[in-house]
């Protein structure tokens, strides 16, 4: 086994590499920009080299700088994480040429399998069953377009996908004739910021299909195996929100089969190390599977496959990676339970998951039985546009999928992170949805999910408690005039606050008088509350309830029961309509401007899309919202807005 590794990725799973590095008595060196400084798996590591500025492609995704600091500190082994670099062949060649070991397949290994391209040409050949569709090296956008028009009855809708790639980058789901050029471009331009590459294929798009992976197992002596599989089908964006060991519809026939498949291609590719070959079930029919593509590193959703199996796959790449043969065989890889992993990411569910950034105010984990967070932030943490938007994921295990989801529920209404918003409430909304609590799941089945209802009360309640813990902090003061408990002489005077939710524009007026509350006309209520820390305790009427509390310059934030509040002490100023009938559309969260379509003076129609940002790994198109006059463009090409900047205006017909 290795003395040293290097760990070239950040976040959650930086952390999550460097605890097993640890456990294991290896030293772990870290990397990091120059914003991740400060960072949790920086300040986990025995040691750790700055590589460059925030941006990607200046720190994390430099070869050179990552092997330099490899050999600096004296590392025997790099292991890559997900994302970044993982799954570059250049870079597992890198490290070989400087006498590192790569943790993860040989970089052959990698060529074969990351270019999908010639991953479902090696499938094939294999006999693993490919969704029909179109692709060969130089695929031409008029290619692609001549094989729809052929048979756009059975050929759409389809789906166009970056051939170097994942992560829903690149992939464009297409259900017109008229809508496939654009989505060509828009794919090809995300692929190449991507992953270097815009090579791109095309095949038709399943729909309500279940996403199923196989997690695969191999050593570079010839053995392989699978452990089992997982169901990955609930996502938006093409990117998976939850995810489940085993699948709820798979049943044992169809798992050996699906197994055998992935077991065979990792053999046929030379594949050595964790892998995870994802298949897709066609709606209606649970026992066939069609080849998707082999992501040739850790999955995120790995922890999910090592609570059921018993086995911790980060030591089992650093084992293969050694050179050791598998100490499993297929007879040995028993199931045990279930589990379920929910991603927390800092996005906005109620505004299509758009990436939110900002820092984190206060942060508080579940724990208990079968609980394991896999985390990279913390109190304090900078939550940056130039990451993906992940921080952390809560995974629970139970001998029944039915305890597993009570675990999961509970443990994500014990979570808070204040600070950039997160999608932890929607997460528990989607496993209270009958569909998923009876697994019939499929890739289609969040985007079909109603929007979210407002809940005035519990906006009231979280307003009573923000009230609260002003006047708790305002008590707290050293001059005793300004003291809520200070003598006057008329008695303690009551204290009115006015406040406004950040984003919804809910207000309220709470008045705080002794023991009691009132907001706006409403009665009066019983109410009493304690601060510590981050921990305000609130009583009213009667019931006691918990909130995590933060100060964050001008806002109050509060967290229960898995959401959050921002609350302002002034009603918020929302975005006005124009007065000619248009509107000023801003950037919705910082970013870039990848493109800009339309000039001052232009025409537009509803839904036409006229400004295109970058953040966090997302494209968002910034569309009109009616028609009318482009006049007062504000951005070009390769600028970098802010969020609530704006953008554009467009007038109404009248100009």
């Amino acid at each position: 086994m290795f003395s040293s590794v290097l760990v070239a990725n950040r976040g959650e799973i930086a952390v999550r590499i460097i605890t097993t590095l640890r456990r294991l008595g290896i030293r772990a060196i870290a990397v990091c920009s120059q914003a991740d400084a400060d960072a949790p798996h920086v300040r986990l590591a025995d040691a750790a080299i700055t590589i460059g500025p925030a941006p990607p492609d200046e720190s994390y995704l430099r070869v050179e700088a990552i092997v330099e600091a490899a050999l600096r500190t004296g590392a025997e082994a790099v292991h890559p994480g997900y994302g970044f670099l993982s799954e570059r062949a250049q870079f597992a060649r890198a490290c070989a040429q400087a006498g590192l070991v790569f943790v993860g397949p040989p970089p052959e290994a990698i060529q074969r399998l990351g270019d999908k391209v010639a991953a479902k040409r090696l499938a094939a050949a294999a006999g693993v069953p490919l969704v029909p569709g179109i692709e060969r090296p130089g695929l031409r956008d008029d290619e692609i377009l001549a094989w729809a028009q052929e048979d756009p009855t059975e050929r759409l809708p389809l789906v166009i996908k970056a051939a170097a790639g994942g992560g829903g980058r690149g992939m464009r789901v297409v259900h017109t004739l008229d809508d496939l050029p654009a989505a060509l471009v828009a794919a090809r331009r995300e692929a190449l910021a991507g992953f270097g590459d815009d090579t791109v294929l095309a095949e038709r798009y399943m729909q309500r299909a279940r996403h199923v992976e196989v997690q695969l197992l191999a050593d570079a002596h010839g053995g392989a195996i699978h452990l089992g599989e997982r169901e990955c089908s609930l996502q938006r964006r093409h990117q998976k929100l939850v995810e489940e060991c085993p699948s709820p519809a798979v049943s044992a026939g169809l798992r050996a089969r699906m197994g055998a498949a992935a077991v065979a291609l990792a053999r046929a590719a030379g594949y050595a190390g964790a892998g995870t070959c994802e298949f897709l079930v066609p709606a209606g029919d649970a026992e066939s599977f069609f080849f998707l593509e082999v992501n040739a590193r850790l999955q995120v959703e790995h922890p999910v496959t090592e609570l059921v199996y018993g086995v911790d796959l980060v030591e089992a790449q650093l084992r293969v990676a050694a050179g050791e043969p598998l100490w499993l065989s297929q007879e040995d890889v028993v199931a045990a339970g279930h589990a379920i992993e929910a991603r927390i990411c800092a996005e906005d569910a109620e505004r299509g998951f758009l990436p939110r950034a900002g820092r984190i105010v206060a942060y508080r984990e579940p724990s208990g039985p079968g609980i394991r967070v896999d985390s990279g932030v913390e109190c304090g943490s900078e939550v940056s546009a130039h990451y993906d938007s992940l921080l952390a994921k809560v995974i629970a295990h139970a001998p029944a999928r039915e305890q597993a989801l009570e675990r999961l529920d509970g443990a994500l209404a014990h979570t808070a992170i204040l600070g950039p918003e997160t999608n932890g409430a929607f997460l528990r909304r989607l496993l209270a949805d009958p569909r998923v609590r009876a697994g019939d799941l499929d890739t289609g089945l969040v985007e079909r999910l109603p929007a979210c209802a407002p809940d005035p009360q519990a906006d009231e309640r979280a307003a009573i408690a923000a009230a609260l813990a002003r006047t708790l902090e305002l008590g707290a003061g050293e001059d005793p005039w300004e003291r809520l408990a200070g003598w006057r002489i008329d008695g303690i005077a009551p204290l009115r606050w006015r406040l406004a939710t950040e984003r919804r524009g809910a207000a309220f007026e709470v008045q705080v008088a002794r023991d009691h509350v009132r907001v706006d006309d409403g009665p009066s209520r019983e109410a009493g509350a304690q601060l510590h820390g981050d921990t305000l305790t609130v009583t009213l009427d009667g019931e006691r309830r918990v909130w995590t509390h933060a100060r964050d310059g001008e806002l109050t934030r509060l967290g229960i029961d898995g959401r959050a509040w921002a609350f302002g002490e002034q009603v918020a100023e929302l975005r006005r309509d124009r007065h000619d009938g248009g509107a000023a559309l801003e950037a919705p969260m910082p970013g870039s401007v990848l493109a800009v379509r339309v000039r001052d003076g232009d025409a537009v129609r509803a839904g036409d899309v006229l400004v295109v940002l970058e953040s966090m790994k997302m494209e968002l198109e910034v569309v009109s919202p009616a028609a009318g006059t482009v006049h007062g463009l504000a951005v070009a090409a390769g600028d970098r807005v802010s969020g609530g900047q704006l953008l554009v205006a467009v007038g109404g017909d009248g100009g």
